[in-house]
């Protein structure tokens, strides 16, 4: 391989956010073992499956897929919304891929936390956006999370940023003060990291596309292709 293109190639897969203890590998997994609703109602979370916690965390986690439950191929996104390379690929190639895929039919996506330790806002940031994710308003918040997230990102306290964005979006505050504050998707968190981590994805942003892992913010080509590869494996009505 040209010396160059290796170059280029390094550089897009390094290009996301990682702790220090962390590297940015992913190994070879499927997107739907990852999917949240695969397993229990907290994506693996410890909890009675008969009580009002477990049924806030199945809403939460239902909350957090788009797409039709017909579609034949599954993205998952591994994503921190503190992470800047996270927000460059959102605002790049997500509202295509949303509009091209998902609208579409032909793709279903779930969203999984990896809130890094070196963002102090990424973990409070997810739990408004799973709180949110109770209400039905997952997906509008996770975009107003990152098309603000230079506002947000350095902010002592969030919680008050990230409750007029859930507002906006229509969600009951209230609800998700209370929800946030009682540390209710603290479960779905830490499940979605052992998940995450058990399928190799040790930086952010990292997606899995079918069996294809993509580590970093790759540009939207690469995801295209990705998908109408699998697509292709996977004909319509197999």
């Amino acid at each position: 391989m040209p010396r160059r293109l290796s170059s280029i190639l390094l550089a897009l897969a390094l290009a996301g956010c990682a702790s220090n203890d962390r590297g940015a590998a992913a190994r070879d997994a499927d997107a739907a073992t990852l999917t949240p609703v695969a397993g229990s109602a907290a994506s693996g979370a410890n909890v009675a499956s008969g009580d009002s916690t477990s049924a806030v965390l199945a809403k939460a986690d239902a909350g957090r897929i788009i797409g039709s439950e017909k579609a034949r191929v599954w993205m998952i996104i591994i994503s921190d919304f503190q992470c800047p390379f996270c927000k460059q690929w959102h605002d790049e190639a997500w509202g295509p891929i949303r509009k091209e895929y998902v609208e579409t039919g032909k793709l279903r996506v779930a969203y999984m936390n990896l809130p890094l330790s070196i963002h102090p806002n990424a973990a409070p940031a997810a739990q408004a956006a799973m709180c949110a994710a109770v209400q039905g308003k997952f997906w509008p918040v996770q975009d107003a999370l990152f098309n603000t997230q230079q506002e947000w990102a350095k902010l002592p306290n969030a919680a008050p940023f990230f409750e007029q964005l859930a507002a906006a979006a229509g969600a009951n505050v209230d609800s998700l003060r209370a929800c946030v504050q009682s540390n209710a998707m603290g479960p779905i968190l830490q499940a979605d990291e052992q998940r995450v981590t058990r399928a190799g994805a040790q930086s952010t942003p990292t997606f899995f596309v079918g069996s294809t892992p993509l580590v970093g913010a790759q540009p939207l080509s690469a995801f295209r292709a990705a998908i109408e590869a699998a697509l292709a494996a996977k004909p319509a009505g197999k």
